[in-house]
This record gives structure tokens, C-alpha cells and sequence, in this order.
């Protein structure tokens, strides 16, 4: 294998895979991505048999032929090159020879043999989704997934989509929920059960649709979640098991309804939350006619509280939250006014975008 590749076109094709490689040494050959040249075009292959990328690039090939090389080393070793071309050959012991001017370096390789046998697709029912509308709805859930490994089911958002219902997100960890839902455009749709996506791949999914503006195909075959945009194909393996019934966790006929400055209660949140305990992060909500009153208390830390201006003109309530969990919520949000629903210190407050209802959040409180 000999090729000459562009260090910009380099750095582009191995950067998307540096966090897909398996970083943990429970299977060494997986820090590597597997190079092949072929004609006039460079493919790259990376996984760490929960999530796989393939994409490709023209270039100059000389030789065809392929290898695998440690994707860390290859990555930052162009990094530091200058600008232009950059050339790759193999070298009869499987290492990977990288010149450019007067440097020379070589990286040790494995036989493409070696790899492991990289995940196929032959789905012909993929649908499109507005690369955009995709990234808002993960960046919308994903922060309220949960980090319990003993429940695996959860450690992924649901997602489902059907012509009538459209997309639709949705993630929890027991403590909060979060709902995303969006329309279907004029685009072809086919029903699905639904399916969880891990934590990792929707990750690589939000660093793929950085900067697209258009639509991208998604496709759910069997137990994996396929995306395509261009030349770029990722493939994630998704989590087997059952999804909670989350329509049951989302309150009904909640009597007490605040409107809340979005930006006025996450920069109070912030302000108290300094001082709330390190770990539960507690934060009262004292709501009296006009005004919310936030305050923290810490014995070894201090105290904090302060006092904004809401919408609100129903009974006296004392509520405690997880500031973390409602910062998150109001970060996820665009919307300069909320609307935050209430009946009890002991009930579950749900919280929206004012006058949205395509997204909805759920957070339990806590005893202080």
C-alpha cells in the first residue's frame, strides 16, 4: 500500500474516529483503525464492537493494499506535519511508514487479517431526518440518562418513530425524565417498535452532524441503528431490553403552573448551588404569590438564597430539587420563558418550554 493524502484530509478522516477506538486494553487490537487503498480512494474502519464508523476520501493511491494501525498514534503524528501532502506506505512487516519533506516515521501495524469482522448493513428502508432536528433532540435527552450499569436498559434513550406520532426521544434515570417530540416532514417514514441507542453512540451521532445542515438517513436493521450522511456510515449496536412505560411517569392535571425567565432562574440556580451540599446538590423552592424564593444550605459550607420575580399567584409551596437536575433542563432549553407545574412538596414538578408541548421534562423532588 503507498497513497498521498492531504494532512487536512487526514486529520478529518482518522479525528472522527479517536473516540471510538477502545481505549481499555480488554481487547488491544481495537485501538487500531483499519486503512485500506483502493483505486483512488483511502476507507477507514474503527470500532470497538459497540460502535463502528466506516468513511472515505479520494486520494493518490500508487499501490492499493491495506493495514491497521493504532488510530491515537496516526492521528497525532499528522497532527504535528505541516500543511500538504502527506505520504503512507506500508512496509512488508505490516508497519506503517508517514513521510512528508525530510521526516520520516514508522508505526508499528497488525495484518488487516487481524481485525476484527467489521459490521454490515443491508437495510433499503432508510428514512431522512433533519441532521439539525436530530442533534437538538439528543442534546434535549441525553443528559438524563442514566449512569447505573446494573440497569442497562437505561443507559440509552428510547427512540421510536411512526407516520402518526413522528420522532420521538426520550431518556430517564429514575430521579428525572426527559421527552422530545418532533413532527414528521414531508419525508418517508416506516413505524418502529422503538429501540434504545447507548450513551457512546449517540455521542458519535451528535459529532457527525456538527455542521450539516441538511438531512441525514437513519435506518434500524435487526439490532443496530445505522446513520448515513456522504461518504460517513456509522453503525451502533443498540441496548436489548424492555423501555419503561414513560408515559406513566408524566404527571397529570398538575394544579399549581409558574412562569418562570429562563434565564433569571438558571443564573439564581447557579449562584445558590454553590453552597448547596456537594453531593445531593439540594435547593429549596419556597413559591408565594409573585416571587420564588431559591436557597441552599451547607454546615460546612454556608448558605445562599435569593429571590426572583415569576408568574405564579396559587398557594404557598416548599419543594425541594436536585439544582443539577433542573440546570440541565433549563440549559437543554431555548425559550426565554417556562412554564414549571407543581401540586406538592412530595409530587414530581413538569417542566416545558412556554406554550410547547413538543417537549416536556419530568423531575422528582427531594426531602430537605
Amino acid at each position: 500500500m503507498k497513497l498521498e493524502i492531504d494532512k487536512r484530509d487526514l486529520l478529518g478522516l482518522i479525528g472522527k474516529t479517536q473516540n471510538i477506538v477502545e481505549k481499555r486494553n480488554t481487547m488491544p487490537i481495537l485501538v487500531n483503525v483499519l486503512l485500506e487503498a483502493d483505486q483512488n480512494s483511502l476507507k477507514v474502519f474503527a470500532t470497538d464492537l459497540e460502535v463502528s464508523l466506516t468513511d472515505q476520501i479520494k486520494v493518490q493511491v500508487h499501490q492499493a493494499g491495506k493495514v491497521a494501525v493504532s488510530a491515537k498514534s496516526l492521528f497525532e503524528i499528522a497532527k504535528e506535519l505541516s500543511e500538504g501532502p502527506i505520504t503512507l506506505i506500508k512496509k512488508e512487516n505490516n508497519w506503517l511508514e508517514i513521510k512528508q519533506g525530510k521526516y520520516t516515521s514508522k508505526i508499528v501495524g497488525i495484518s488487516a487479517e487481524e481485525y476484527p469482522i467489521f459490521p454490515t448493513y443491508n437495510s433499503q428502508s432508510f428514512m431522512t431526518i433533519n441532521a439539525q432536528t436530530l442533534k437538538e433532540m439528543i442534546d434535549k435527552t441525553i443528559y438524563s440518562v442514566s449512569n447505573d450499569e446494573t440497569r442497562y436498559h437505561l443507559n440509552g434513550v428510547f427512540f421510536e418513530l411512526s407516520p402518526s406520532t413522528g420522532f420521538k426521544m426520550v431518556a430517564t434515570d429514575g430521579h428525572r425524565m426527559s421527552l422530545v417530540n418532533k413532527p414528521v416532514s414531508e419525508v418517508k417514514v416506516n413505524a418502529t417498535q422503538g429501540v434504545i441507542i447507548p450513551r457512546k453512540g449517540l455521542h458519535e451521532i451528535k459529532k457527525i452532524l456538527e455542521g450539516i445542515e441538511g438531512n441525514v438517513e437513519i435506518a434500524i436493521e435487526g439490532s443496530q441503528f445505522v446513520l448515513k450522511h456522504s461518504s460517513t456510515i456509522l453503525m451502533i449496536r443498540l441496548i436489548e431490553g424492555k423501555y419503561p412505560n414513560y408515559q406513566q411517569f408524566i404527571p397529570q392535571k398538575l394544579p399549581q403552573k409558574v412562569m418562570i425567565n429562563r434565564d433569571a432562574f438558571l443564573t439564581s440556580l447557579k449562584r445558590v448551588s454553590l453552597l448547596a451540599n456537594t453531593k445531593s446538590k439540594a435547593v429549596l423552592l419556597n413559591l408565594s404569590n409573585g416571587r420564588m424564593e431559591i436557597s441552599s444550605n451547607n454546615p460546612e459550607l454556608g448558605d445562599a438564597k435569593e429571590e426572583i420575580e415569576v408568574d405564579y399567584s396559587g398557594g404557598e409551596i416548599k419543594i425541594g430539587f436536585n439544582a443539577k437536575y433542573i440546570t440541565d433542563i433549563l440549559t437543554s432549553m431555548q425559550h426565554d420563558k417556562i412554564d414549571f407545574e407543581l401540586n406538592d412538596h412530595l409530587s414530581p414538578g413538569l417542566m416545558r418550554p412556554h406554550n410547547d408541548q413538543s417537549y416536556t421534562c419530568v423531575v422528582m423532588p427531594m426531602r430537605i
